[in-house]
């Protein structure tokens, strides 16, 4: 494997004190916005006889922690290169917060259940890592529900710091990096203005509250989904060609295409089975199954949609490194896994109607392939 654009600072005891500073500050800030901060409630889906109640604020967040960072850095009381030059810290502090965060959630969890004996707790290990709890919060906010905004904000705030640290070192931005920037921001955006979309995910609805979402949250996705902006932070190597930057951006058109559009249809059917889809009359397996629009074309084109936006991602390195690419293959064989448990719930679910959906739409996420 080739060398890393960056080399990376040696650990100190002032380097892992300065991240942690800076983590408990931008997790707590994030915290106290969720909870205090006005935003459109949203009565989620049904939880087997209860439901929640969401605050969605996290577009406010973004937009006033994006306005915060960006006069701190013109007015040069802080610089996004901190992050850079203390990645690695912040990354180590980042698990020792996941790890106490899931053994809080596990304790907390279990004490609950003792107190209202409802069902027995689960062994430890269980219980740490899948989660006790499906909706636990503190102070009103939903942990689950809030954990995104810290790292989806994180990741934007590290792809943020890679481009100033290539202006400051060479004056400029690269079309790879400024290319980059584009995509990811409008991704990120994206997730902000539909955030109400995620109420409905498996995730919140059907997973637990454990070590697995909480190293996902604070530690997966904001330390590995830059590693694109990573390695386009070295200026050095070939140019990315405009027909390349054309044929990335058609590449995640079309992913955002069939993510966004079949989410999106998805949840529309819900709130109104009466819809109509590009043009036509929603059809129905028995008012139950989605058939019409992208539904009916493979049972999973919003994950085919979201690889390929990753695609896109890491395609502004160009192919002088395998390491980039690392992002989308695990996001392929975390998405392929998922499709999995989805058709095993959907088959629990729905019995031969979901039979009868599976020779109606033959495939899972790449038609006339798989």
């Amino acid at each position: 494997m080739p060398d890393l654009p960056l080399s990376i600072p040696t650990l100190s005891g002032g380097l892992l004190i300065e991240a942690a500073v800076m983590t408990a500050v931008f997790v707590g800030a994030l915290f106290v916005g969720s909870a205090l901060l006005p935003g459109r409630r949203v009565k989620g889906p049904d939880l087997g006889g209860t439901s929640i109640t969401y605050k969605l604020n996290g577009l406010t967040l973004l937009l006033l922690t994006t306005l915060a960072v960006g006069v701190a850095q013109i007015s040069g009381a802080f610089s996004l290169s901190f992050l850079y030059t203390h990645f690695f810290a912040l990354f180590v502090v980042a698990n020792i917060f996941a790890f106490a965060v899931s053994g809080g959630l596990y304790w907390g969890g279990v004490r609950k259940q003792a107190r209202k004996q409802t069902e027995p707790p689960p062994g430890f290990w269980r219980g740490y890592f899948y989660g006790v709890e499906l909706n636990p919060a503190c102070l009103g906010v939903d942990l689950k529900l809030f954990s995104y905004r810290p790292s989806l904000i994180g990741l934007a705030l590290f792809n943020a710091s890679f481009a100033v640290v290539q202006y400051e070192t060479y004056g400029h931005l690269t079309l790879a990096m400024a290319l980059y920037q584009l995509l990811t921001m409008v991704y990120i955006l994206n997730y902000f203005l539909f955030e109400g979309g995620m109420i409905h995910t498996w995730d919140i609805v059907s997973e637990r509250f454990g070590w697995m979402l909480v190293w996902g949250d604070y530690v997966l996705v904001p330390f590995f989904y830059c590693i694109a902006g990573w390695w386009l932070v070295d200026a050095s190597g070939p140019p990315l060609s405009p027909f390349a930057a054309a044929a990335i951006v058609f590449l995640y058109v079309l992913g955002f295409w069939l993510f966004r559009g079949a989410n999106g249809q998805k949840h529309r059917f819900k709130r109104d089975p009466s819809i109509t889809i590009w043009g036509k009359p929603a059809e129905t397996l028995d008012g139950r199954l989605l058939v019409s629009g992208f539904w009916g074309i493979a049972r999973h084109l919003n994950y085919t949609g979201e690889i390929c936006i990753y695609l896109a991602f890491v395609l502004t390195t160009g192919f002088a490194s395998w390491g980039p690419f690392l992002l989308p293959a695990w996001l392929a064989s975390l998405l392929w896994h998922r499709a999995r448990r989805d058709e095993r719930r959907c088959r629990a679910k729905y019995g031969e109607l979901w039979g009868r959906y599976r020779k109606r739409v033959p495939w899972s996420l790449v038609p006339f392939v798989y």
